[in-house]
């Protein structure tokens, strides 16, 4: 159980809050992952395939290909693909709502994947034949229920999605800061922070509240190895923090998208048909901001520029270091 008097001074995480960019320092995250950062890609549909997940494993980061498409033959192929891109670990997640049948499991198991996230559905519904063939499981949670259900199922590790991140959302709209510390409360496996990260200082905050990893979806759909059209890109950098709205609080599911003429009375009304997502293909690529909700984060107000992704992630270790090393410097006496 987690310690609430020593917090992430006490000796069991000692070893998070620096990461050595010149050695092999590790902490559970990135010992689990096999990555050199533990800096995860949110496994956005249809958009974190090969190209952005090799270039995330490439820079240090941890890549997922993503299957909540539901296109089992395509997200097989990117998983092939990824062999001829980078010879650094990567993941898959699971959608486990969304899975038609088990085909997706077994494209999984036999490529070889050692790490999966799971999400959307019952984490103990596909956690025995995970862990039976070797793969570390970490299970995207969006509440403390969420997270005591994910434990006893047996996951080896939790995702922890604030409200402030994009796509799909609980109801209940608790930040990820709060709700980073009330599951750390209640377990002490190891937790990737997910919602409103985008650099050192996002990372670093979510370390102190008690997380090991951060996953970022917006930040890296705005990347220059995003497969996104541009108008997509830029319309996240030119939003601010108020840029986005939860849409569809009177139904399921919640989604987080911008602001744009296409949302507005959908978020206006309160309900949003699932219909409305038909045409996403169409926004992600195709450039058409009013296709569909362009789903993303809180953080599109954080963010400026359109950045290579290895640059990204080597700025935010840059950062985290640098204000771990500050915040060392600044103990009080008790």
């Amino acid at each position: 159980m987690y310690n609430r008097n020593k917090g992430l001074l006490g000796s069991k995480y000692s070893d998070i809050l620096c990461v050595n960019t010149s050695s092999n320092t590790m902490n559970r995250v990135t010992q689990i992952l096999g990555s050199k950062y533990p800096i995860i890609q949110a496994p956005m549909g249809w958009i974190a395939r090969s190209k952005l997940a090799s270039a995330v494993s490439n820079a240090g980061g941890f890549g997922i290909i993503e299957t909540s498409s539901g296109e089992v033959e395509n997200c097989k192929n990117e998983i092939m693909a990824m062999a001829d891109l980078t010879d650094k670990p990567f993941g898959v997640n699971l959608p486990l709502l969304f899975l038609k049948d088990e085909s997706m499991i077994d494209v999984v198991l036999n490529a070889g994947i050692k790490f999966v996230t799971t999400s959307a559905g019952d984490p103990a519904k596909y956690i025995h034949i995970l862990k039976d063939a070797g793969i570390k499981v970490f299970h995207a949670v969006p509440n403390v229920a969420g997270a005591k259900k994910a434990v006893d199922a047996g996951v080896d590790g939790l995702v922890v999605e604030g409200t402030e991140g994009g796509g799909f959302k609980s109801p209940e709209e608790v930040g990820l800061f709060v709700l980073i510390q009330a599951i750390r409360n209640i377990t002490d496996l190891p937790i990737v922070a997910a919602g409103g990260i985008v650099d050192g200082r996002g990372m670093a905050a979510a370390f102190a509240a008690g997380a090991e990893g951060i996953q970022m979806g917006t930040r890296f759909v705005s990347c220059k190895e995003s497969p996104v059209h541009e108008n997509f890109k830029n319309y996240i950098i030119d939003s601010d923090e108020q840029g986005t709205w939860i849409l569809n609080k009177k139904g399921k599911p919640c989604i987080r998208a911008l602001k744009t003429d296409y949302t507005q009375p959908i978020y206006e009304s309160g309900e949003m048909d699932m219909s409305a997502m038909m045409n996403i293909q169409d926004l992600y690529f195709g450039g058409n901001m009013n296709a569909a909700p362009a789903l993303s984060g809180q953080s599109v107000g954080l963010i400026s520029s359109m950045k290579p992704v290895n640059e990204i992630i080597s700025e935010t270790i840059k950062e985290f270091n640098e204000i771990c090393s500050s915040m060392s410097q600044q103990a009080f006496d008790e």
